[in-house]
């Protein structure tokens, strides 16, 4: 997790105390005591009200024996209580470990046990996941429930239990812990990145300055993503410049409802992933509502392909920011803002960029010795500057793959130009080596989405006895069209060079995805091994590559 280095010239060393998170909700109660901060359905909470409503929650954990250091593990879906949550656990110094709710109560158990937790707040439509964290966690007595009194304390009654009492905000410095951000574990089990206060108060400032400039209490964020994740950390910045928040209804995204609400609130930003923004704009109810007053439509997670990149665009207008940016770096590595986002190509445009260094941060693409790449040249991209994360939750072994001479790994491969833009290859896992030749699907699939009849593309490295690897394309078509595989491949050796192309593609109704929205290609692969399709004996070696 590191420590302090010695001070210089013969000073004391003294404590770095910071604001604690949780005062973001309490000057924004002092400041629009009256404004709505949080709408959910057909109820909204004033600021003043979320800030009673979190010191009375705060006033019964303590109550309870919940205290600075202790880990509450949140179970549940989008609501007012998880929104609460998080300024609960901020103000009394514990930690706020959300999980994603569509996780199973295994796999919730695991995150109980992992993170140490001693506290649970739990959704009523999860018992089977709280009597898992009571089984793996018996020291694990405090369970507060959301909706209902099966299980648990109820959450509402305990608020207004504790309606005129308050909790002391706890003290913290900048190396306290306040989130633990576990990560999606796609190569192995979870790992909890520790948030702390300090790094996540420059994360603040910097997603306001460099994402959202010149949001303030007029503005509106609308929540199409779960809360547990980054749309977490978004919606802490809301809170920080006093914008309101608004929660959609639908338990699935419905973006018929969510192009609702945004001509009813006028929203002005939201965050989301591109699969995200590519449904709601490919999605009919678009052209149905007013969207005029967005200003930023924020999205991560993983590269926009360019052809829904420029499809966006022509849709909603130059409203596009994207940043590149994982767990352990709560998104602070690059920017591309909306006046670098252009519908059409040209020579001044740089296609594929994901932007270019944060406020703060400073990216370098270095080799497997650790050395600078020059640009054009690919390598790891790895990252140094306040928004890296504290290191890995009682797990020392992470943390020593995870950082090289103080700069962090993030496992994405890339390159950069002379003039600084960050252009992402993909994951150095999702590389694979055909015939001595490095191959990134990335490529591959881009080109793949510019056919006519494809909406989604996938490809992975499988083992081959000539080549060593070649690649196989999961596809998905447009509704009403089709492609033949070996028509579809014969468009594609017009693009991309032989040995890059896949050996085979099956098509699919649809792509996996994760709980945040993002394509998982080893759920892919495990499709590809249930189906029977991996491996396979007609892939035998091409000729003439």
């Amino acid at each position: 997790m590191g420590t302090v280095g010695a001070p210089r010239g013969g000073v004391a060393p003294c404590s770095r105390r910071v604001m604690n998170l949780a005062h973001f909700l309490r000057r924004a109660a002092r400041r629009f005591p009256d404004a709505v901060g949080l709408a959910w359905g057909a109820r909204s909470w004033t600021w003043s009200e979320l800030d009673a409503r979190v010191d009375a929650m705060a006033a019964a954990l303590a109550a309870r024996g919940v205290s600075k250091g202790d880990r509450v593990l949140v179970q549940a879906r989008n609501s007012n209580q998880l929104f609460e949550s998080m300024f609960v656990c901020f103000r009394l110094g514990a930690v706020w470990v959300p999980t994603n709710f569509r996780q199973t109560p295994p796999e919730v158990a695991y995150l109980a046990r992992a993170s140490g937790a001693s506290a649970l707040i739990c959704g009523a439509g999860f018992p089977d996941h709280a009597a898992a964290v009571r089984a793996a966690c018996p020291n694990l007595n405090r369970v507060v429930e959301i909706g209902g009194q099966a299980f648990g304390a109820d959450y509402d009654a305990l608020v207004a239990e504790h309606r005129f009492q308050s909790a002391r905000t706890a003290d913290v410095e900048h190396d306290d812990p306040c989130w633990f951000f576990f990560t999606s574990g796609t190569t192995g089990r979870p790992k909890a990145a520790v948030l702390t206060h300090g790094q996540m108060a420059f994360v603040v400032t910097n997603h306001l300055c460099d994402l959202m400039p010149g949001t303030t209490e007029a503005d509106a964020s609308l929540v199409v993503a779960p809360l547990s994740h980054g749309a977490g950390i978004h919606q802490l910045a809301q809170v920080a410049s006093g914008t309101k928040t608004v929660l959609t209804g639908a338990e699935r995204l419905d973006p018929a409802e969510v192009w609702a609400l945004v001509e009813r609130w006028r929203i002005t930003n939201l965050f989301t992933v591109p699969t995200i923004v590519k449904l709601l704009t490919e999605h009919p109810a678009v052209a149905a509502h007013d969207h005029s007053s967005l200003r930023h439509v924020i999205y991560a997670g993983a590269p926009m392909y360019r052809a829904d990149q420029q499809h966006a665009l022509r849709v909603l207008g130059p409203v596009l920011v994207q940043y590149f940016g994982l767990g352990e770096v709560t998104g602070n590595i690059t920017v591309l803002p909306p006046r670098l986002h252009s519908a059409e190509d040209g020579p001044d445009v740089k296609v594929g960029t994901c932007g270019v260094e944060r406020t703060g941060m400073q990216v370098q693409i270095q080799d497997a010795d650790g050395r600078e790449c020059p640009p054009g040249e690919t390598g790891e991209i790895c990252v140094c500057g306040p928004a890296v994360f504290a290191g890995y939750y009682d797990n020392p072994e992470a943390n020593a793959a995870a950082f090289r001479d103080g700069w962090f790994r993030t496992g994405d491969l890339g390159h950069v130009d002379t003039e600084g833009f960050l252009f992402i290859t993909g994951r150095a896992s999702d590389m694979y080596i055909s015939g001595g030749s490095n191959v990134y699907p990335r490529e591959i699939e881009e080109k793949l989405l510019t056919h006519p009849a494809i909406s989604e593309a996938a490809i992975l490295g499988v083992p081959d006895p000539a080549w060593g690897e070649v690649g196989v394309a999961v596809c998905v078509t447009r509704p009403g069209m089709s492609v033949g595989e070996a028509d579809l491949i014969a468009w594609l050796s017009e693009a991309v060079a032989r040995y890059k192309l896949p050996r085979r593609v099956f098509f699919w109704e649809a792509l996996p995805k994760s709980g945040y929205g993002k394509v998982t290609k080893r759920a892919i692969r495990e499709g590809l091994e249930e189906r029977g399709d991996l491996p396979r004996d007609e892939m035998a070696p091409a000729r003439g590559r």
